[in-house]
């Protein structure tokens, strides 16, 4: 049996601000569509998703590690469903042992937006759209149950929660609950009284809704005060104080009239709220109003160590700060910014501000925060004592929608996908002594429309195809022939030739070559009268473009987009799939399609980037893959018509392809990919819906293709590809299925196309998951 391990795995994170934990074991996981990725940001070798956890039906909203439970990983998701998973001590791999499923009538009924943990309980919370938080108890074996159920009223959606045990009361707790108002309302559990949460104070103060709540202990006395964080969309973090005792803390107490000057109109309330637990006293009183963020802020969490107390905010001003409370005044300030600074705030364009961070995290350590932004991807600053400082590090990234498409450079040195997230991203492999990881390398198109195809044209072009009716051509520039050149050891031809970088204009689709400017040249931004003012984001400097890791997030949204060199028109609705010749020489494209007047395949010259007429006919619905034989000698096509037909290149004409072959019937369902067995042109493969693939071999007698084989599988094949050479007379073919199944096969070309499963059927991943599989030229 074939071993196959994922050598990378790339996969975007959703924007939400409850769908990451970080584990004191030093795992991150976080929802990456509706699975769940693990990851290690603090791992020497930088390798970025070690593991994808699968199970749930809908985007994962919710995740959170259980702290001291060896292991024990909560999730929510849309799918209303919550699912338990543990690690295996021995193989370091998490499985799900439990799920609460939404059609036990008891469990949620809507999507779960949030999860709350408390420190040394085995109770959780979980806060759900259809207004309702429930209560949950997990056994000694793990297993939950429900211990209760919260209706809230006056009704609003629960967006965050916050979960902490009481001083001095054991098998007390109190539940901060907040969202779609802009009120907190703190619900306790008596130990001593029964088992259920009763409410019994409502904060009040924000003016917005209400994204983050988080616990904390104000230092480590077991009879300490909790301090309450809640982050809000009306750009303010608050903070709030449970006290044990009859008497208020002194804040409340002697309230400091001046914080009302901050906030022009508005008083600061100090109203104590008052209620009991095994007939001790409690306050809930509140503290402070921390002011800094411009924009909706996300999330807030705590941390305490070296004896102070520190919290992280992340906004969507494009900004991450460090708050700590100064040791003179009291007043909490911020000690440490990071980020971008950007005009723009929670803007979506493409090269300027990133939209905003969705949510931060502190490492278990405290030296390293990490943050996710709109597109989906993790930003990584480490804590460099000596110069006391922090310093970026190297995040990672991945498509946030389904990857349309996938294309290898023609020497294989690089991979490119493009998805329907509207970005292509160029993949490689970060090479440094006797390490090796693979990480996004460049993002050369950052489009309008979604992108549905990809080929490349050789080391330096590829061509796409997106919902818009044509077809762009880029080619490489400096910036990023010298990067890959620097950090993957991928040596570009006519680098001096490649214009410096490119920038999108505003308001354009069209990426336009750009010259790097030195670090000492003053740039003169337009001419008296305001014109011909230069976008800020257009101007590159040399020392920019130089790096030695691979690039960051803002990096590889501003600084390594490829200029488009030519549009390719002709199709009358989006562009379905496209295929490049072997040799470069060749397009061919083809549109969605309901008629047999625009199921045409049109074949392009790149030469004089010109459309070869008259366009092949042979479809009569969407051609749904193009296929280019190793030698260039055939063009295969399939479509949703169930049909295939192979084209065969004009001796003479090298430019001209005309129909050779054709089945009406290859499948009983529309045909969804094709491939070419390597070093042949008389054998291909065909899949389609109707959960078959069937092996093609040319009849040398009759000059036509027939079925040799058959490959039965469960459930629709929707791709498929065959390895690039051959193993002796064996060819080997990757199949994958809807459900995100696959599985290696042998076809042996001289044992009458006998075929033998070579290895398992992988999880299902999601459709955002780009995995590398390294497979052993020795099938034994």
């Amino acid at each position: 049996m074939l071993q196959i391990t994922a050598d990378y795995q790339a996969a975007g994170a959703n924007r939400h601000p409850s769908a990451a934990d970080w584990d004191k074991s030093g795992i991150l996981a976080f929802g990456a569509d509706r699975n769940i990725a693990l990851w290690q940001p603090q791992g020497s070798d930088s390798r970025g998703i070690f593991e994808i956890l699968k199970g749930h039906e809908d985007v994962v909203n919710a995740v959170k590690f259980l702290p001291g439970s060896q292991g024990i990983l909560l999730s929510g998701s849309v799918d209303k469903n919550l699912s338990i998973w543990r690690q295996n001590a021995s193989t370091r791999h998490y499985h799900c042992i439990q799920t609460l499923h939404h059609q036990e009538n008891r469990n949620h009924q809507s999507s779960i937006n949030c999860i709350a943990v408390a420190a040394g309980s085995k109770i959780f919370a979980s806060g759900s759209a259809d207004a309702i938080v429930k209560i949950w108890s997990l056994d000694e074996q793990n297993v939950a149950s429900l211990q209760q159920t919260i209706t809230i009223a006056p009704r609003f959606f629960p967006l965050a929660l916050a979960l902490s045990p009481l001083a001095g009361a054991p098998d007390s707790y109190v539940l901060a609950v907040a969202g779609t108002k802009d009120i907190i309302q703190l619900y306790v559990l008596d130990g001593q009284k029964g088992s259920d949460f009763k409410i019994q104070a409502t904060l009040a103060g924000h003016e917005g809704w209400i994204r983050s709540l988080e616990f904390i202990r104000e230092n480590d006395k077991p009879d300490s005060d909790l301090l309450l964080s809640s982050a809000s969309q009306d750009k303010y973090i608050r903070l709030w104080r449970i006290h044990q005792g009859k008497e208020l803390p002194a804040a409340a107490a002697t309230p400091d009239p001046s914080l009302g000057a901050f906030m022009p109109g508005k008083s600061l309330s100090n109203k104590a709220h008052r209620f009991k637990a095994q007939d001790l006293d409690f306050s809930a009183t509140f503290e402070a109003l921390l002011l800094g963020h411009d924009d909706w802020i996300y999330s807030t969490k705590w941390r305490y160590g070296d004896n102070k107390l520190q919290l992280l905010s992340a906004s969507a001003d494009n900004s991450l700060a460090i708050w700590e409370s100064d040791a003179a005044t009291g007043v909490w300030v911020t000690t440490t910014r990071l980020g971008e600074i950007s005009a723009e705030k929670g803007s979506t364009s493409a090269t300027g501000s990133t939209g905003g961070f969705w949510t931060g995290l502190w490492s278990p350590s405290g030296e390293t925060v990490t943050c996710l932004g709109r597109t989906g991807s993790w930003r990584l600053w480490n804590f460099e004592s000596q110069q006391d400082r922090w310093i970026q590090g190297v995040g990672i990234s991945g498509h946030t929608q389904s990857i349309t498409g996938i294309a290898w450079s023609k020497d294989g040195d690089y991979l490119l996908s493009t998805s329907s997230d509207q970005t292509t991203r160029l993949h490689a492999k970060w090479k440094r002594g006797n390490q090796e990881s693979w990480h996004e390398m460049a993002r050369p198109q950052i489009h309008g429309y979604d992108l549905n195809c990809i080929d490349s044209l050789g080391t330096s072009q590829f061509v796409s195809g997106a919902d818009e009716k044509l077809l762009r051509v880029f080619s490489e520039p400096k910036a990023v022939a010298n990067l890959l050149s620097k950090l993957c050891g991928i040596g570009g031809s006519n680098i001096e030739e490649m214009p410096d970088a490119a920038n999108m204009p505003v308001l354009g689709l069209s990426n336009k070559a750009i010259e790097a400017v030195a670090d000492d040249v003053e740039v003169v931004n337009g001419n008296s009268h305001g014109r011909d003012a230069v976008d800020p984001a257009s101007i590159v400097h040399k020392s920019t473009l130089n790096l030695d890791h691979p690039p960051s997030e803002e990096h590889l949204s501003r600084h390594t987009l490829w200029p488009e060199i030519e549009k390719l028109y002709g199709h009358g609705y989006e562009i379905s799939c496209l295929a490049a010749s072997h040799d470069g020489t060749l397009i061919a494209t083809a549109c969605k399609a309901s008629s047999i007047d625009h199921a045409v395949i049109r074949l392009f010259e790149t030469k004089g980037w010109l459309e070869i007429r008259p366009p092949l006919t042979a479809h009569s619905l969407t051609v749904t893959r193009l296929r280019f034989s190793a030698d260039d000698k055939f063009l295969l096509s399939v479509g949703r018509d169930r049909q295939w037909a192979v084209f065969e290149r004009d001796a003479d004409e090298k430019a001209t392809y005309k129909l050779a072959d054709s089945n009406p019937k290859g499948h009983t369902r529309m045909i969804l990919d094709a491939a070419w067995a390597p070093a042949t042109t008389s054998v291909f493969a065909t899949a389609g819906r109707d959960k078959k693939v069937n092996i093609w071999a040319k009849d040398e007698s009759s000059k036509a293709f027939i079925c040799r084989s058959t490959i039965s599988e469960t459930h629709p094949v929707t791709a498929i590809d065959f390895l690039d050479s051959m193993v002796g007379d064996v060819a080997y073919l990757a199949v994958g299925s809807e459900t995100g199944f696959f599985a290696i096969h042998s076809v042996d070309f001289k044992n009458g196309f006998s075929i033998q499963m070579l290895a398992v059927k992988f999880p299902r991943l999601a459709p955002i998951f780009l995995p590398l599989y390294e497979v052993p030229s020795d099938p034994s």
